[in-house]
């Protein structure tokens, strides 16, 4: 049987003196070289140095958020489609079936988005015309 190695632990010691000692060099030196001053809004949030104007809790739709799932959906799915293009060889015949319900279980959700009117957030063009049409 082979003798068990000894576990050598100093260079993972001496790298975390290092680091630690970085760092507080660091927040050190920040602290005694920063520059100290009291504004009008030093104590505000604000950003890229424009005072707010408003309440930061606007409202937003809830479509907003239903476009970021549908984006974070169908980039996973070509995340997937990708993988299954460098692994296509190795994959074989099973690999691609199984793509191609994949891709048609895609194809299928995205029409029934489409015919429950998931993806239409604007206004609709054609009540517009019949308004416009109408107020004549």
């Amino acid at each position: 049987m082979l003798a068990e190695q000894p576990i050598i632990i100093w260079p993972f010691i001496v790298f975390a003196v290092c680091v630690i000692l970085l760092v507080g060099i660091m927040i050190g030196l920040s602290y005694f070289l920063g520059e100290r001053h009291k504004g009008r809004n030093t104590d505000e949030p604000y950003e890229s140095g424009i005072p707010p104007t408003g309440d930061a809790r606007l409202r937003f739709s809830s479509s907003f958020y239903l476009i970021a799932m549908f984006f974070v959906i169908f980039d996973l799915d070509a995340a997937f489609i990708m993988l299954w293009a460098v692994s296509f060889r190795e994959l074989g015949l099973p690999g691609y079936i199984g793509m191609v319900i994949f891709i048609g279980i895609l194809m299928i959700l995205l029409v029934y988005e489409l015919s429950i009117g998931a993806l239409d957030f604007g206004p609709d063009g054609k009540k517009i015309l019949r308004a416009k049409n109408n107020f004549k």
